[in-house]
């Protein structure tokens, strides 16, 4: 079969038996529990790398009208858009030593966002930045942030360097009390969570890894101060050590190239690799995507998520491999638009997933010129077992000779570590240094994990509601017993893989929210009915994907291997139709429901 034909159902039936076998020797029994966290033994990443110390400051005891827990895109579209509600004390809070979320902690090598910019970066409208990348830079991104809080003021009633340690709802006051690491118990009459769903990086479970003599770190926390150097390159403090690298996912994409450039000799350690497409990266001028218009940011953006969740459209603005292979992102996102006789549907799926995936093979071959390392590096599973990832120059890092591809899969990964190095099978690598590109816990955040107890009504713990009941919520914000308790997230609501697009629309929400509370007096509250009918909708057509992902290689989709069950997790019918969905219910719903019952 080549590119250009159609694969017959041989082919077909080939294919799932290579995939079948490349999973069988990747899949692991103790599936996500093979990592561990930065803070276990082995944890080294506790300080904050662009921060000189956390500032002195006196505890704070005061009261405020909303807390935000959070400081990136989704701490800051809330506080924005509450602010434009006219609610003045917001106060937000965040671990890092400024804005940015993800883009303060990861400054590595070669970072950018898989995004096109100018649908990726919020509210380019409200601020007048166009982004000068199609795909801009981490610190572009980062500095957007900023710019974003500074506009709408948010660094004036900022804890920065502070994690929230509790949250406890109190009855007699009707607030919350917010705890802090740094002595903090200031009360707030809503709080808004925005943790974020690549919060917790995460570390692999190799038995000596604490060990190890060189040097090592996680990317999320890159240590110029040894490598030497800048997002942009010029590592010289490399220029004579063995490096290892561990993790071909999107971050291990864009560092490998970057360090291949300036190391002695990097050993790239992998045990799946990553699809990975035509980036064609490039700089943009206003004229280039109609920033002349007003508005043109969110039409953009509308009409992306538009495509890239099934939708149709007149035209396709952003034109990239995303929206190019928008067909196949179905067992990706829950909610996606999906018609048609369903059997007929999968034929026509897998047809198209197959010549996709054949394409991206076909890259790898035309690019890499050893055939041992080209075999090596194609990815052998259907389209949306990972997230893709899309690159220029990481197929072309392995022409280089001093780089070396390392295949884990026969070993199920990494076997050990040693004082000197890594050992895969009957070899031993000697390293000076050891860096791990292995991501994110994702969607763990910090009230998933157990890190921030959360008591509402009667001191439950909604942790503990969670893991008796399953999740509760009313369109995925709001949480019956927990008044005033605004979640931002992925949970029960509407996913795509612009995920900015999504947490703006929440902060829109959530704004709401709390500007109709503070109107009528009204606390922000379900009743148990509401619930129910909502997670009867998210049931009502949920997709049947769980076949699919324990058909998929490992990966954080599918609990590395072990499968993802269905569940009334997602709205099923897309985010456009839920985002108009949440804005019916403002319109219509929202005032006549806090009026008759005081909270809803």
């Amino acid at each position: 079969m080549t590119t250009s034909q159609a694969p017959t159902s041989d082919d077909l039936a080939a294919l799932r038996q290579r995939y079948r076998l490349e999973r069988e020797r990747r899949v692991r029994p103790d599936g996500a529990s093979q990592y561990q966290g930065t803070d276990a033994e082995f944890g080294y990443y506790a300080a904050d790398p662009y921060t000189a110390g956390a500032p002195e400051r006196d505890a704070l005891h005061d009261t405020v009208d909303v807390a935000v827990i959070g400081g990136g895109f989704g701490g800051i579209l809330a506080g924005a858009r509450i602010r434009q509600q006219g609610v003045e004390s917001v106060r937000i809070v965040e671990k890092g030593g400024d804005f940015g979320g993800t883009w303060y902690w990861n400054r590595y090598p070669g970072i950018h966002c898989d995004i096109e910019s100018h649908v990726y970066l919020p509210m380019l409208d409200e601020t007048g930045y166009v982004p000068r990348w199609k795909y801009s830079p981490g610190e572009e991104i980062r500095r957007h942030a900023v710019r974003v809080a500074r506009q709408f003021n948010l660094y004036q009633d900022v804890l920065f360097s502070t994690t929230v340690t509790s949250l406890t709802w109190d009855e007699e006051s009707q607030t919350w009390l917010v705890a802090t690491d740094r002595g903090d118990a200031f009360q707030a009459t809503y709080v808004v969570t925005a943790t974020g769903t690549l919060s917790e990086p995460k570390l692999p479970g190799i038995p000596g890894i604490e060990d190890f003599k060189g040097h090592t770190f996680h990317t999320s926390r890159w240590d110029y101060a040894y490598t030497g150097g800048t997002p942009e390159g010029g590592m010289t403090g490399l220029s004579t050590k063995r490096v290892g690298i561990v993790g071909t996912g999107a971050t291990g994409v864009q560092v490998i190239p970057m360090v291949a450039e300036d190391a002695g000799h990097v050993y790239v350690f992998q045990r799946t690799p990553s699809t990975v497409d035509v980036r064609a990266n490039c700089r943009t001028t206003a004229l280039d995507v109609g920033a002349d218009r007003a508005g043109w940011a969110r039409e953009r953006r509308d009409n992306y998520l538009r495509i890239v969740s099934g939708e149709t459209a007149e035209e396709d603005l952003v034109a990239d491999r995303w929206t190019m292979s928008a067909s196949l992102l179905e067992k990706l996102l829950p909610s996606f638009r999906r018609r048609g006789d369903r059997s007929a549907f999968e034929a026509e799926y897998e047809i198209a997933d197959a010549a996709k995936m054949n394409e991206l093979r076909a890259r790898v071959e035309r690019t890499v010129i050893d055939p041992d390392t080209a075999e090596k590096l194609k990815p052998w599973y259907r389209y949306a077992c990972k997230r893709p990832a899309f690159s220029d120059t990481y197929y072309p890092a392995f022409n280089h000779g001093g780089v070396t591809l390392v295949d884990t899969a026969d070993t199920h990964g990494i076997e050990r570590v040693t004082e000197h190095g890594v050992v895969v099978g009957d070899t031993a690598y000697e390293l000076d240094c050891l860096i791990f590109a292995t991501g994110f816990s994702v969607g763990t955040s910090g009230i998933q994990s157990g890190r921030l107890p959360v008591h509402g009504r009667g001191g439950a713990q909604l942790l503990h509601v969670r893991a008796q009941q399953g999740p509760r919520t009313l369109h995925g914000f709001t949480s019956n017993g927990f008044p005033n308790l605004i979640q931002m997230g992925s949970l029960q609501n509407a996913s795509s893989v612009n995920f900015t697009h999504v947490l703006d629309e929440q902060a829109v929400h959530a704004a709401a929210l709390v500007a109709a509370a503070e109107a009528l007096g009204a606390l922000i509250e379900p009743s148990r009915e509401a619930e129910d009918d909502w997670i009867a909708d998210l049931a009502e057509d949920a997709p049947d994907h769980e076949w699919f992902h324990a058909e998929c290689t490992p990966g954080y989709y599918n609990r590395e291997g072990l499968g993802r069950p269905n569940g009334p997790t997602a709205y099923p019918h897309g985010a456009v139709a839920f985002h108009e969905l949440l804005r019916q219910w403002r319109e219509e719903s929202l005032g006549e429901i806090l009026q008759t019952r005081s909270k809803f």
